[in-house]
């Protein structure tokens, strides 16, 4: 969802609040696409800080649902997500219509957001876009159904943590493979 911050825009310390809600229904990156399960309202807070910035702080909570690193079984993870950054405000080079209609609505001294972030586009603070990238920040490094978790077999695939797969668990050095060799052919000679 886009929010106008045209009016935060328009005098220093103006300070403008906001509870959005997200349209996201999935995360999806390079890694793959991971269903959003539950999500709450991001809670947003901006303030002109004067001499060209805008100050943007906010919260929200998204709940996802991520493979376990181990076993590969889903595991709802929830994300809290806090964010405060510091943006400088300044005329696009490229000089947009959206632009262009507020800069004459606003008066020749107006300043306008910097056009190289990923969320700002014009006088339009695109929320999801923002929010997606405070979930690609705050990922986990490893998610774990739980701390106990088996995994799956090297073998067969069976996911271990709802019992033996029934295939061989006897993992031989490799290094002893010459050895192996002589007493598997002494053994048939016998």
């Amino acid at each position: 969802m886009q929010i106008n911050i045209t009016d935060v825009l328009s005098c220093k310390d103006k300070k403008m609040e906001w509870a959005v809600p997200l349209e996201m229904e999935a995360f999806v990156f390079s890694l793959g696409t991971f269903p959003i399960v539950e999500k709450s309202p991001c809670r947003l807070t901006i303030t002109n800080l004067g001499s060209k910035r805008l100050k943007l702080t906010g919260e929200a909570e998204v709940s996802l649902e991520i493979p376990c690193d181990r076993c590969l079984t889903d595991v709802e993870t929830k994300l809290a997500i806090s964010f405060e950054r510091e943006m400088e405000v300044r005329p696009s080079r490229e000089g947009g219509t959206e632009l262009s209609d507020y800069q004459a609505d606003a008066g020749e001294n107006q300043e306008l957001p910097a056009e190289e972030t990923e969320f700002i586009f014009g006088c339009n603070l695109d929320v999801d876009e923002l929010v997606y990238s405070e979930i690609l920040l705050n990922w986990p490094m490893k998610t774990l159904c739980s701390e106990a978790c088996k995994g799956i077999c090297k073998r067969c695939g069976a996911n271990l943590n709802h019992g033996p797969c029934g295939c061989d668990t006897v993992e031989l050095d490799p290094r002893m493979a010459a050895i192996r060799e002589i007493f598997h052919t002494v053994n048939e000679e016998v």
